[in-house]
């Protein structure tokens, strides 16, 4: 079954089918002429060299640019409650593998429902990586450089002061590979922690089995990536930089166009985090850091945040909430913690679902049903378990 990629590796940069390998005898003569993009100088939609012009022939939900429901500070984003709603607890909140890199597009509608509950979203964005432990100790970083602001000037924006801030209890939420980071600073560190942690959909696999062809990868992108670099379409580069993405940003940008400079910011986090991964391939990178067993084995030692909900979807190819169950049980049991399971409707993208509005055409036609009833169904979806997460961490004792 095709691994989605929102699990903590890349897996969408490769089709998986049961016949297919990258041979390193790949034709750079199709490479090439494949990774060629044109435009055409009478209009703006871009066409691929292909011929096939790259736009949507059908109709799409209508976003909404100039809605922002959000404040950056530092390098996070602050979701407040309503004006008017005091918050009962600050969420930490990390998304999954590339998508987190831009919560406030991929995420906005889980993180604006838990602060409709009345808690204070800090949401850390952090590039993908196959560092896992890097990666882990940086949002850590981060998610308090943002906190430790907080306390000194407070929301004054959503009106709430620093002191209200001080007396609110922290917990976290982590969905996929950010699920993976939040049990890890539950384990690197001691102090500083979150009362409870809510994991989402918990993904871990090893590269060879998260990655179709990982062994063949890096031996193709030594390849093709001096293609991309020399290509006339961007401009010469010694190493595989943001400017190797310039062909695909250029493209992307007639789609946003329309959108304000925070869309844009946005999509320019999104894609500059590409050729980081494609260089720790390209360099001989054959696994994951630490190795799933290595954290599994920290988890059993080292886990202390007392209080953890692990949330599985019913439909989830990926997930192994299962197996962190029975490594986290023993170690939570050991200093009297509180560890629920509940199992919820829905898939791996749940969490990622947003409440975006259908365009309808002249006609309402049946396919404008059908997207409307799949839209309400994953959108309910969204909010179960938003109310499961909320509910939870209110049911909990602030001061244990």
């Amino acid at each position: 079954m095709a691994k989605m990629a929102l699990s903590h590796s890349p897996s969408f940069l490769l089709p998986k089918s049961s016949a297919s390998t990258i041979s390193p005898s790949l034709n750079l003569r199709s490479a090439q002429s494949f990774l060629q993009i044109t435009k055409v100088s009478s209009a703006s939609t871009p066409i691929l060299s292909n011929g096939y012009v790259a736009s949507l022939p059908f109709k799409s939900p209508s976003p909404s640019p100039n809605r922002k429901n959000y404040i950056r500070r530092d390098s996070c984003l602050i979701i407040p409650p309503p004006k008017g709603t005091k918050p009962v607890a600050v969420v930490k909140f990390l998304g999954g593998a590339f998508v987190g890199a831009t919560p406030e597009v991929t995420y906005s509608h889980l993180m604006e429902l838990l602060a409709k509950e009345g808690f204070l979203v800090v949401s850390v964005p952090y590039n993908v990586t196959l560092n896992h432990e890097m990666a882990a100790k940086m949002v850590y970083e981060n998610f308090h450089a943002c906190y430790d602001g907080l306390l000194v000037t407070g929301v004054s924006e959503a009106g709430i002061s620093p002191v209200d801030v001080s007396c609110l209890p922290v917990f976290s939420v982590g969905h996929s590979n950010g699920a993976l980071l939040q049990l890890l600073v539950g384990s690197y560190f001691s102090e500083k922690l979150p009362k409870a942690n809510a994991i989402v959909s918990f993904n871990n696999r090893p590269a060879t089995e998260a990655i179709p062809n990982f062994e063949q990868f890096g031996p193709f992108l030594s390849q093709v990536m001096p293609i991309v670099e020399t290509s006339p379409v961007y401009s010469i580069a010694s190493n595989v930089t943001e400017n190797a993405m310039k062909a695909f940003m250029d493209t992307a940008g007639a789609v946003i166009r329309e959108y304000d400079s925070e869309a844009l910011l946005s999509f320019n986090k999104f894609v500059g985090q590409l050729p980081s991964v494609f260089n720790q391939i390209r360099e001989g990178t054959s696994e994951f850091k630490p190795t799933p067993p290595e954290n599994r084995e920290c988890f059993r030692n080292s886990y202390c945040v007392p209080n953890t909900l692990l949330v599985k979807f019913s439909t989830d190819a990926i997930d192994e909430t299962d197996t962190i169950e029975e490594v986290l049980k023993p170690r939570v049991e050991s200093f009297n913690g509180k560890l629920e399971k509940v199992v919820l409707s829905g898939n791996h993208l749940t969490p990622c679902i947003q409440d975006l509005k259908w365009q309808v055409g002249p006609q309402y036609t049946p396919a404008d049903a059908l997207a409307q009833s799949l839209k309400s169904i994953s959108l309910m979806e969204t909010r179960v378990l938003s109310r499961t997460i909320a509910d939870w961490f209110k049911s909990l004792d602030f001061d244990s």
